[in-house]
């Protein structure tokens, strides 16, 4: 039995998660069971443990991205066949990562082929970050380095999908458009929200089709690639919550990602992505993020709960020392948390910039 393959590429803090989590819903109500394979560098992602939150099926592929541990991306689809038999499983790559129809798709395709059937490669736009990338201005405390890979996903995919269109006007998003039009032209463009669902009638139907889709092969840099990944810190941690009182998780949250982006801006470090989950003991979640150095702390997901108990995870991307990004990390968390009274006990912490990309496969040219 053949399962329908879905990757949804896209820099970090481009809104995967939830437009996988929205894709999840969709084909749910279709009657179709869906399963999740998410990918970090580091463990403790908080987007497993969001979308085992919402009840879906997920294995977890951490250490470096697809292309590196392809053999455990299969082996993890694997395990996901043998215990829940989806019809659909959904891919989240890591944000940070390129050249993913060379290592990923193509030995999908040519390897597994009465295995998996390949949806078409969409990448999702982040406008924060992409505009200013798109116009060659400086994207903040990134450097070119990062905007080639930037670039680099969107060249290499079947379908570019411009996230977020609820938080653009009409002119932004027009200029969106024609600027991803006039730089990769010949690629279907698509203006979606994955928070209000805005656009995803027409984007499921691009992801049904089939053909001549993951057929892009970059001419790519891998030592511009590599300086472009090192060049972000990397941190994964969990703490326990606890409190004599009840707290409201949903504003410690909210504090919690405001401060560390006030204290990333301090530091000079650009924010490509922070992302907090609260969980209760009872199941209850809020998810909060913050996108880059112009954007707001946000809750994605709230809670609404008021525990005595929690889990915290924290992942931090930012364009900064991993070593001192942990430091205030911990700094900020216990600050915050002080200030109503709530005990923060670190329990797991891992720091890190991404090594050099070494992919298990990469093809030269297509071969399906």
């Amino acid at each position: 039995m053949t399962v329908r393959f879905v990757m949804v590429g896209g820099f970090l803090g481009a809104g995967k998660t939830t437009t996988l989590g929205r894709l999840a819903r969709m084909y749910a109500a279709q009657g179709k069971r869906v399963g999740v394979v998410t990918n970090d560098q580091a463990h403790d992602l908080v987007d497993t443990n969001t979308f085992r939150s919402q009840g879906l099926a997920v294995e977890e592929v951490p250490g470096a991205c697809f292309c590196c541990r392809f053999d455990d991306l299969v082996s993890r689809v694997g395990s996901l066949q043998d215990s829940d038999r989806p019809d659909v499983i959904l891919a989240e790559p890591v944000g940070s990562c390129t050249d993913l129809v060379a290592t990923v798709i193509q030995p999908l395709k040519d390897l597994y082929s009465g295995r998996f059937e390949v949806a078409p490669y969409a990448v999702l736009f982040k406008p924060s970050h992409g505009t200013r990338i798109l116009k060659n201005q400086q994207a903040g405390g990134f450097s070119p380095k990062a905007a080639y890979i930037f670039k680099k996903q969107l060249e290499e995919a079947d379908a570019i999908i411009i996230n977020r269109a609820d938080e653009l006007t009409p002119e932004q998003q027009s200029e969106l458009v024609k600027l991803t039009g006039e730089q990769f032209p010949g690629t279907p463009v698509l203006k979606v929200s994955a928070t209000t669902g805005e656009g995803f009638e027409a984007f499921t139907e691009l992801l049904s089709q089939t053909g001549g889709f993951g057929r892009k092969i970059l001419d790519i840099d891998y030592d511009t690639y590599a300086e472009g990944e090192a060049e972000l810190g990397w941190l994964n941690a969990t703490a326990r919550l606890t409190s004599e009182k009840p707290f409201d998780l949903d504003s410690l949250l909210t504090s919690i990602l405001g401060e560390l982006a006030t204290v990333c801006r301090l530091l000079g470090g650009e924010v490509a992505h922070l992302k907090l989950i609260g969980m209760d003991d009872a199941g209850a979640f809020a998810v909060g993020n913050v996108v880059s150095n112009d954007t707001a702390a946000k809750l994605s997901l709230p809670s609404n709960i008021t525990p005595r108990e929690a889990d915290l995870i924290v992942n931090a991307r930012v364009a900064i020392d991993p070593g001192v990004l942990e430091a205030e990390v911990r700094k900020v968390v216990a600050a915050e948390c002080a200030k109503v009274k709530v005990n923060a006990e670190f329990r797991t912490s891992q720091s890190l910039r991404p090594g050099r990309p070494v992919p298990t496969h990469r093809y030269k040219e297509a071969k399906t």
